[in-house]
């Protein structure tokens, strides 16, 4: 079996042994022990560089795919990861939020800080998942929407601080860089630590998945097992974190690949999964040692393994069939259904209109809150308007690709940004931003709009040749948007204007909205609309399966290629505004739902008026919660949609 891993390891040493020998010849090595005053700059690069840089991509590795090998294992889930379950992204948002508001807590190092936050991010997944009886399609979901928020949590902190923007955009995505050998020694206590009790926890692991009775009547602590598993490999995932930054996806790859290779026991998965994690590792940084010297830019290592968690995903997606405990993956109970839904309606659209004018009627100035008088509201109505319209057709854009998702899905929890609709998009927008000399506003909504479309037609491409639940929908959508995300930081990470420009678009904003351009949104949104009403027997139908939809002749290729092309539209032209994360589009047709809007055209009109509401909402306390400065807007949004969707997830299910 490890013969077999061979050339994966001859590779590495040859992109590495390359890299050292490009650097400095063989002869001209310095000897051991290194003493850097006998050194010059060559050597103390190769000496205090590149050689701990190479160990410390195999100890980072081991520990990453030790990490994923653990929690697949506890979990009974083959997509579970530091990644997938929000681990690292938890640290890494405990970090940069201790650089920049409480950098005292560094003093004592960053691991604590580090573990800290992964703990709390593992905590809140684990809460959520034991209310699904731990379904790994409900664990992967909560632990990438946490991850996702964390992330937006982090690029608002990063944004706002512009002497830190470069460094903590590159640390985000994962360098490997060293100036010393204090990181070996780290990671390779970490790493001795793991081992010794993955050794320990073998046995209890092996009873466990047996399934909760069977270890139960073999008298084994499922709690106590699953938390002490769990610990360690939070511990694990932290310290690399800590160390080096976020590297997604090696804890994924490394156990998929022992299994491909034979490793079907416990103790064999927790030995194999370590090797090729060190393996897979290796070859990322060697090959970003050989792009940087081919292109000229470095770019962080981890923003490379990225691009890998997408297919990666994809391609375990099948595996997932069997892993599942039946019935617990089960959609919410009935809603409530009104009868007379249009009183309702009426009421939603006053009220919308009743709150945008009075949230442009008050406001902040330096001396504390206001009520604008006749003539100052005259005043500042043209300034304010275009955003406002531009806010509400950005939600109710966001809200009826959510409806139409979770009706296509037939899942509460599908939204534009779980089905990679709005990573798509944010690839779009970069695309036009990197190969266009002067994007135009068109040019750019444009993009965003075709990359939100592509996304959900490889989403779709994928499922449909597969006799897949609808819950696999939603975990085809995150394998999308894990690629998205490691193309944007690869892209990112370059740290050219256009860099920054990405990374300011990824927060939203609706500062720079012009009336022509809010008036075309709003005719977007309103055409999007229509287009959901007159489909709205398809959406009436889909739900029901596709067996009961083909036996009422409904066109299925065809219902379903035109909700897609209609979701991906809206998505790409709201993202263009609001950025790529907001949650409007999950909380909007849930809300509509548990007011008792059943009917598809009612749920959708709904669900548009209370988006356009929420991102109203949004929009006024991204400008009065920092004033005198902006927040972004769609991270704003995203902060009043992570409780929702915490809560929404917590719910017992009926």
């Amino acid at each position: 079996m490890t013969a077999r891993l061979l050339p994966l390891a001859l590779l590495a040493a040859a992109l590495w042994l390359w890299a050292a020998l490009h650097l400095l010849p063989l002869a001209q090595w310095p000897a051991w022990p290194l003493d850097p005053a006998r050194m010059d700059i060559p050597q103390i690069l190769l000496g205090f560089g590149l050689m701990p840089r190479g160990i410390v991509a195999l100890l980072a590795g081991a520990v990453l795919g030790l990490s994923g090998a653990i929690l697949q294992v506890v979990l009974r889930n083959p997509v579970a990861d530091p990644t997938t379950l929000g681990i690292s992204a938890g640290a890494q948002l405990a970090l940069v939020t201790a650089t920049i508001m409480a950098p005292s807590l560094l003093e004592g190092g960053r691991w604590p800080v580090a573990m800290a936050g992964a703990g709390m991010a593992a905590g809140l997944v684990l809460l959520i998942g034991a209310r699904r009886a731990f379904a790994p399609v409900t664990m992967v979901i909560a632990g990438m929407l946490a991850g996702m928020t964390a992330g937006a949590a982090a690029t608002a902190m990063t944004l706002a601080q512009g002497e830190y923007l470069l460094s903590l955009v590159i640390w985000n995505g994962g360098s490997l860089v060293q100036q010393d050998w204090s990181g070996v020694r780290a990671l390779a206590a970490v790493l001795a630590f793991g081992m010794v009790a993955a050794a320990l926890l073998a046995r209890p692991l092996r009873v466990l998945s047996l399934g909760i009775q069977g270890a139960q009547g073999l008298g084994v602590n499922v709690a106590t097992v699953r938390l002490l598993a769990v610990g360690v490999a939070v511990i694990l995932a932290a310290a690399v974190s800590a160390e080096l930054g976020l590297i997604a996806f090696v804890g994924l790859a490394a156990p998929a690949l022992a299994r491909t290779l034979g490793a079907v026991s416990i103790p064999r998965l927790l030995t194999l999964s370590p090797l090729i994690g060190a393996l897979i590792l290796s070859v990322c940084d060697g090959l970003v040692l050989l792009t940087a010297d081919r292109v000229g830019e470095m770019f962080p290592t981890g923003a490379l393994t990225g691009l890998i968690g997408g297919p990666l995903l994809i391609w375990l997606l099948p595996r997932l069939r069997g892993s599942t405990p039946p019935g617990t993956e089960r959609a919410e109970g009935p809603a409530p259904r009104r009868d007379h839904p249009a009183p309702l309606l009426i009421g939603l659209a006053v009220a919308l209109v009743v709150t945008a004018l009075v949230l442009v009627w008050i406001g902040r100035v330096p001396g504390g809150w206001a009520v604008l008088d006749a003539e100052s509201f005259a005043a500042f109505l043209p300034m304010r308007l275009p955003r406002l319209i531009a806010a509400c057709s950005a939600g109710a854009a966001l809200a009826i690709a959510g409806a139409i998702l979770q009706r296509l899905t037939a899942n509460p929890l599908a939204s534009p940004e779980v089905l990679g609709v709005s990573g798509g998009a944010a690839m779009g927008y970069a695309g036009v931003v990197y190969l266009a000399a002067a994007p135009t506003a068109v040019a750019l909504t444009a993009g965003s709009m075709a990359g939100g479309a592509v996304a959900l037609v490889l989403v779709a491409a994928f499922v449909s040749r597969r006799d897949m639940p609808a819950e696999r929908v939603l975990l085809a959508g995150i394998a999308v948007s894990a690629l998205a995300s490691g193309v944007l930081s690869a892209a990112m990470a370059v740290g050219d204007t256009r860099s920054f420009q990405i990374l300011a678009w990824l927060s939203g904003s609706s500062s720079a909205v012009t009336m022509p351009g809010a008036l075309a949104l709003a005719a977007v949104a309103a055409t999007l609309w229509a287009g959901a009403l007159t489909a709205r027997r398809w959406l009436a139908v889909l739900p029901l399966g596709a067996g009961v939809a083909g036996g009422l002749g409904l066109p299925l290729r065809l219902a379903r290629m035109a909700l897609i092309a209609l979701a991906g539209v809206a998505t790409g032209a709201a993202t263009v505004l609001v950025g790529p994360l907001s949650f409007v589009g999950l909380m909007a047709p849930h809300m509509a739902r548990r007011l008792g809007l059943a009917r598809p055209g009612d749920h959708v009109t709904g669900a548009a008026l209370i988006g356009a509401g929420l991102m109203l909402a949004a929009d006024f306390g991204a400008r009065m919660a920092g004033f005198p400065y902006e927040l972004p807007l769609g991270l704003f949004a995203s902060l009043i949609g992570a409780p929702w969707l915490i809560w929404l997830m917590m719910r017992p299910q009926r």
